[in-house]
Parts: structure tokens; sequence; C-alpha cells
């Protein structure tokens, strides 16, 4: 009897039963909580929004409100001691494995819920069901479940369904995505891409691409890359129960012209892309003068082949060892000194929100010219490149 439900299942049976469940609930997390409420990058049909606000009730217990606002902090506060839940600054065993009670911390701060919590849902079930009582639900779905599968197995369906969230989001995505993976583009935190294919935790792992393009409702930005959320999004739309927003921008390219305010505006969209191609031209530089070194100059090539690891890395970010190191090996190269000092003045245009548009226009202008005339090729060719942006 302690087995036996309405569907006399075999364990793998089971096994299949609450990984269904779970990945409805990673799906109601992802597309709704993320993408619609946090983000507002695609609009819910009322339908589908309600039904992913009644599951999540059911299987996790969490607040709309509160999610959004936790998660809207993290990116105005990321990787500094007012994120929630950085690795970076609390270390990646106590995100990884404690992610869960770091997220219940932070919804008591009132403040955190008055500031980022705004727009989410306030109706009459809001208030009176679903936030104030949370268990309620946790406990009918421990019904359903064992009237479904049995005692035993419906009491293992559900205490997997309680973990299943605190784990992957509040731990691997918040922990492992901001401290190991691939990255695509230069953000200014240490978000990662965990893995390519993001299939299991509903697109998530595409950690480093949301945080570049974080109000874009798709999370794959490469060809080889799978946002399994982008689909169910797709088909919702195809059912006309939902509405993209936006998406990550794509790059146009024009014939290369003299640079003005439109190629201005495509260089600063597009800024992530731009920094992306400048890292190859800069790798491609260092390949070039470690040649040199090591033919002409033996001794010096192994102070610049230990630059590699920071040359990619904005230098605020490196310690007063790595820095002195990394001046050292620059200091080797008048080419790599060029190429990597020229990155910094390229990020400084998208940073400079006091400067004119004009003056943005005549410091590219400047800049061009001057990479232009380096004699550096690659940076030649980056520069030409760069003036076919189109917006």
């Amino acid at each position: 009897m302690l087995f036996s439900g309405a569907f006399d299942l075999p364990w793998w049976g089971v096994a299949l039963y609450a990984l269904g469940l779970t990945h409805i609930t990673i799906v109601s997390v992802t597309v709704f909580l993320h993408r619609h409420q946090a983000h507002r990058a695609l609009d819910l049909h009322p339908l589908p929004s309600h039904f992913f606000r009644l599951w999540l009730w059911l299987t996790t217990g969490m607040v709309t409100k509160e999610w959004a606002a936790i998660h809207r902090k993290h990116h105005a506060k990321c990787e500094t001691v007012e994120d929630p839940h950085s690795p970076q600054i609390l270390g990646i065993n106590r995100v990884l494995w404690a992610g869960v009670f770091l997220y219940v911390k932070e919804a008591y701060n009132r403040e955190t819920l008055e500031r980022y919590g705004h727009g989410t849902p306030d109706d009459w079930i809001e208030r009176n069901l679903y936030s104030r009582f949370a268990v309620l639900g946790l406990t009918l779905m421990g019904l359903i479940d064992v009237m479904m599968v049995g005692i035993v197995p419906g009491v293992l369906v559900l205490a997997t369904q309680i973990v299943w969230i605190p784990f992957w989001a509040a731990g691997v995505i918040n922990g492992i995505g901001h401290f190991w993976g691939y990255r695509n583009w230069g953000t200014e935190d240490a978000s990662t891409n965990i893995v390519p294919w993001a299939i299991l935790i509903g697109g998530e792992e595409l950690h480093n691409n949301h945080h570049a393009y974080a109000t874009s409702a798709k999370l794959s930005n490469k060809w080889y890359e799978v946002d399994i959320g982008w689909m169910y999004i797709c088909i919702l739309e195809a059912l006309g129960l939902a509405k993209v927003k936006k998406v990550a921008p794509t790059p146009r390219f024009t014939e290369a012209k003299a640079v003005d305010q439109a190629v201005l505006q495509a260089v600063i969209t597009h800024r992530y892309d731009v920094l992306a191609t400048y890292a190859k031209s800069l790798k491609r530089i260092y390949a070039e003068e470690l040649g040199k070194l090591r033919r002409f100059a033996p001794n010096d090539a192994p102070v610049l082949q230990r630059l590699k690891r920071w040359l990619h890395r904005d230098e605020r970010s490196l310690c007063e060892t790595e820095r002195a190191d990394l001046n050292k090996g620059l200091a080797k190269s008048r080419a790599l000194h060029t190429g990597y000092s020229m990155r910094a003045e390229l990020v400084s245009l998208w940073e400079r929100s006091s400067a004119s548009r004009e003056q943005l226009v005549r410091q590219l202008q400047d800049w061009c010219h001057r990479a232009e005339a380096s004699g550096i090729q690659h940076l030649e060719e980056f520069s030409r490149r760069l003036r076919c942006y189109a917006a």
C-alpha cells in the first residue's frame, strides 16, 4: 500500500515522473520569473503567466516579487559586497551548497524588495494566497504526488521537487555560473557559460550570454549553443500566448565609412562583439610578438609568455603583483603595449557617460586614425572593420 498510487509505476517510471515535474518547474523559472518578470524580455498572455505562478507556488513556494527583486539586485550590484550571491565575494562553496540560505536571507531585506521588486504581480490571489501561504502549495503538491505514485515514492518525488530549484538555480547558476566555464563576452562581472547545450536548467547555463544582454529573451548567441527555454518561448509566441520584446542585437556590416554618430551608435550597441573581435586581434599580435622574441631575444620571451593569462583582463581587476608583471611584459613589445592600451581607450567610449555624442565621435575618429597609422597590421584591420559596423 505504501507504494501504490493512481499509477503503479516501476522505479524508472517514478524517476521520469519526477524529472517531468521538475522540468516544468525549470521552464517556469526561466520563462516566467527570469525572462518575463525580472527582465521584461517578453510579454506573456495571462493564461501561461498564471499557470507558471500557480505551478511555482505548488512546487517551490517562491514569491515572484522576492525572486525578481533579488535577481535584479544581483545584476545591479554584481560581484560587489552588496551582491546577494557572488562566489567571487562569498566563495564558491558557500554559494554552491548554501545558495538557498543566501536567497532566504535576502528575501527578508525589505529595502531590496521595495527598491527592486516593482512591477511584479500584486493582485488578490498573490496577496491572499501565494505570498501568505507558501507552505500550503508544497503541501498540496505532496498530496498530488502521493495520490499519483504512492506514499513513499510520492514523498521522494516531493523532496526532489523541493531541492531542485535551490540546488540548480541558487547553487549551480549563481555559483558555478560566476566561477567556471567559458565566456563569449567580456562583461565586467565574472559570469560564465557553463555548457553550450543549455537543456537541463532551461537555458540558464548560458549565464555569460545573459549578463552581456540581460534583457534578451534568447540566451543563446553562438550557432552551436542551444537554449531550450527559447524553444518554449517560440512555441508560446506561435500560439499567440507570448510576445518577444527584445533579443541580443546581431551585428550588421556595410562598407567601411568615416566615423560619424551612426558608427558610434553601432559600436556602442555591439560593444561586446567589438571587444570579442578585438581580443582576437590582440591574440594575433601577441603570437607574432612572442615569435619575434623567441627568434631574436630568447631571454625576454618567458616574460612575454607569462603575460598571456592577463592580456585579456582589465588592468583594474589585477592585483599589484599581476599588474607589475603585466607592465614588465608589455615593455618588451611596442606593438603589444599599443594594442593593450588602445583597448582601454576603446572601452572608455561607452563608459564615459558625461561626454557628449559629439565628443565621443571625435574620440572614436581619433582612435581609428591612430590605429590605422600604427603600423600594426592586425590593429589596422580591426579599425577598418570597426568602421563597417551599422546600427
